[in-house]
C-alpha cells in the first residue's frame, strides 16, 4: 500500500503557509516540538505543561493535524504533561515512509513515538480515527495506557455510506463563500464550517493524498479485553453510527467504560464546548487508579 503525501510542492507549500499562521496564533507558544523517527516514517509531536504526572497524549482525527487540539491544550497541561501527536500519512509535519496494514501496527507506531519520547505509560485522548488507534494500542499494550478518553471514536462499525456521504458534503461546503457555509453547519451538523480559522487549512488538506485503511471494527471479544479505565463519549446525531446502540454496547462489553451520549453533538463532537470536554477528561484521568 503506497504512504500518505502532498500530491506536489505547491500542494505542500499552500498548506503549510495556512499551518504555520494557524499555529502562531492558535498554539501555545510554550509548546516544545521535536520529531520522532520511527520505523513508519518520521514523527512531530508537541510537548506543553510541566511535572512528572503520567501524561495526556492527543491523537486527532483523520484529515489534519494535533492542531485541532487547540482549544484543549491549555486546560490538560494545566493538570498534567501533554504530548500532542501528528498521525503519520496525514496532512501535517509528519513524513510517512512505511505502509501500516493493521491497528497493531498502529499501535506498534505510536508504541515507537512514545518509547521515542521517554513514555513508558500516558492517558490516551483520541476522536474519530485517534479514537481507534487508542482503542488498539489499549488492546495490544493495556500497560501502557492509563485511561482512555473517546470521542466519538471509530472502531465500533463499519465506515457506513452514509458516512462518507457525509464527509464529501461537508468538504465541498467548505469551498462555499462564508454565509452560505455557515448556513450549511446547522443541516450538515458539522460545527466546523463556521470555523472562519479551520476552513482555510482544511481546503489545504485536499492537497495531500491519505491512503490509510478503514478502521476495522473491534469484536465483542476485543472490548471485552480492554480493561483500561474509558470514558467514551458519543455524538447523539453521529453520522459514524446510532449512538444508543453503540453506547449500549460499550457499556455491555468493556468491563470498566463509561459511555454517554452527547445529545446535541454529530461527529463534530471534539468541537462542542471543548472547555466542558476538557474539564471532564481531567477529572477522569485523575480519578484513574493511583498507579496513573
Amino acid at each position: 500500500m503506497p504512504v500518505g503525501e502532498f500530491r506536489n510542492d505547491q500542494a505542500r507549500d499552500r498548506f503549510f503557509t495556512v499551518y504555520d499562521d494557524l499555529v502562531a496564533r492558535l498554539w501555545p507558544s510554550a509548546s516544545v516540538d521535536s520529531d520522532v523517527v520511527t520505523s513508519f516514517g518520521t514523527t512531530r509531536v508537541h510537548r506543553l505543561g510541566a511535572g512528572d504526572e503520567t501524561p495526556f497524549v492527543l491523537l486527532p482525527g483523520s484529515g489534519g493535524p494535533s492542531l485541532m487540539w487547540h482549544a484543549y491544550v491549555g486546560r490538560l497541561a494545566a493538570s498534567r504533561p501533554v504530548i500532542a501527536i501528528d498521525l503519520v500519512g496525514e496532512p501535517g509535519p509528519s513524513v510517512q515512509t512505511r505502509a501500516i496494514d493493521s491497528g497493531d501496527e498502529w499501535s506498534a507506531w505510536l508504541d515507537e513515538v512514545l518509547t521515542g519520547l521517554g513514555v513508558d505509560r500516558a492517558h490516551l485522548v483520541g476522536t474519530s480515527y485517534g479514537g481507534w488507534i487508542a482503542l488498539r494500542h489499549a488492546l495490544r499494550s493495556p500497560d501502557a495506557v492509563a485511561s482512555l478518553a473517546l470521542l466519538d471514536p471509530g472502531g465500533f462499525g463499519k465506515v457506513s455510506r452514509k458516512f462518507l456521504i457525509w464527509i464529501i458534503a461537508c468538504g465541498l461546503a467548505g469551498f462555499a463563500p462564508r454565509a452560505i457555509r455557515h448556513a450549511l453547519a446547522r443541516p450538515l451538523r458539522n460545527v466546523a464550517l463556521r470555523d472562519d480559522d479551520a476552513m482555510p487549512l482544511v481546503k489545504a488538506t485536499f492537497g495531500f493524498r491519505r491512503r490509510h485503511i478503514l478502521p476495522a471494527p473491534l469484536t465483542d471479544d476485543e472490548l471485552g479485553r480492554i480493561t483500561t479505565p474509558t470514558l467514551a463519549l458519543v455524538g447523539g446525531h453521529s453520522q459514524l453510527y446510532d449512538a444508543r446502540e453503540v453506547t449500549a454496547r460499550i457499556s455491555a462489553r468493556m468491563p470498566h467504560a463509561v459511555a454517554e451520549i452527547i445529545p446535541e453533538a454529530s461527529h463534530d463532537l471534539a468541537l462542542w464546548r471543548p472547555d466542558e470536554l476538557a474539564a471532564r477528561i481531567v477529572t477522569f484521568a485523575a480519578g484513574s487508579p493511583a498507579r496513573a
